[in-house]
């Protein structure tokens, strides 16, 4: 029995590791919104930071990067709160869906899967640099009737895409399967954290978060 135990945490362990999903944290509510389009350098030193340092942070994350960039932010959270707030209420943008759409804005179309078949059921129009999402409460709905929920995001000469499954009572989890046959999907999302919230001039941004974490 111990031993199937083992073996049980080490395969969560391999299948959380594959996936790539990092824990979103959620007792820092700034921290939270932000944490999916910062880089790996910035979660790193905000981290390091007191209480006061990360209050300098946070002024500093969008004093770097265009007033274009943080309207576009404030549009995406506002969505979300609208469209994903019955799934996390407290913090709507906590959820995998919300961050999907936080990094990548509005996908092109939404599929459904019926049993083992892809069957487009919803397209999104854009309008102005988000777009809008044609998304409805889909919390009461027959799972059995659409089990998955795919997002579908064009790149390059390729497509994207982002595979939710329902989870009682009201949560949409982001599948595994997303990561098995995506394998531009990490520069996808890397290319739109440098597209829609670029840093201005990173080599003197770096050189101020050095100096705040030195406080």
């Amino acid at each position: 029995m111990k031993n199937k135990l083992i073996l049980l945490s080490l395969l969560l362990i391999i299948l959380t590791a594959g996936c790539g999903v990092k824990s979103l944290p959620s007792r820092d509510s700034w921290y939270a919104q932000h944490y999916f389009i910062m880089h790996d350098y910035e979660q790193k030193i905000y981290h390091q930071l007191t209480p006061q340092g990360r209050l300098e942070f946070q002024n500093l994350f969008w004093e770097v990067r265009q007033p274009m960039a943080k309207q576009e932010f404030d549009s995406r959270i506002e969505a979300i709160q609208r469209l994903f707030k019955s799934e996390n209420r407290n913090q709507p943008w906590n959820t995998d869906r919300a961050r999907v759409y936080l990094l990548n804005g509005s996908p092109a179309s939404i599929d459904y899967r019926q049993n083992t078949d892809w069957v487009t059921t919803a397209v999104v129009s854009s309008s102005g640099a988000t777009g809008s999402l044609a998304m409805g409460d889909r919390t009461n709905e027959d799972i059995q009737a659409n089990t998955a929920e795919i997002w579908v995001y064009p790149y390059d000469k390729y497509f994207i895409y982002y595979i939710f499954t329902f989870s009682p009572p009201s949560s949409w989890k982001l599948s595994p399967a997303t990561f098995q046959n995506n394998r531009y999907l990490q520069n996808f999302e890397e290319l739109n954290k440098d597209l829609v919230f670029p840093v201005i001039d990173e080599e003197a941004y770096k050189a101020k978060l050095a100096a705040l974490a030195h406080k």
